[in-house]
């Protein structure tokens, strides 16, 4: 028994070191002089989110007002396609993954120490 939790401490304290490494990465990928980098890591930090901008187009078109109702008949399933498309498609960025990992870092941390 007591092997077994020093075995699960160790792959914990492991795991806690590799979350710090991985922090210390993303934080440092910010700081990068190249320029073509920069772009790519900019188009990062600013990822679209397709479903959204869909989503307000389509409850444009369903709330402009029209005799006719054409643009109703466009707007619904523009609306769905979009809360489809949020679902579907995952518009995190850099940071929020840094964030995250920051989070799940700490969270490790305190487990450790609760354990030990």
């Amino acid at each position: 028994m007591d092997k077994d939790l020093r075995t699960g401490i160790h792959k914990i304290k492991r795991f806690g070191d590799s979350m710090k490494r991985r922090a210390e990465v993303y934080s440092a990928l910010g700081s990068l002089d190249d320029r073509g980098t920069a772009r790519s890591l900019a188009a990062l930090q600013r990822a679209p989110a397709p479903g959204k901008k869909l989503k307000k187009i389509g409850f444009i078109l369903f709330f402009a007002p029209e005799p006719l109702g054409i643009t109703n008949a466009i707007g619904v399933p523009m609306i769905i396609a979009g809360k489809y498309l949020d679902k579907v498609y995952n518009s995190s960025t850099i940071a929020d993954v840094g964030h995250e990992t920051k989070k799940f870092a700490n969270h490790i941390h305190d487990i450790k120490h609760k354990m030990s």
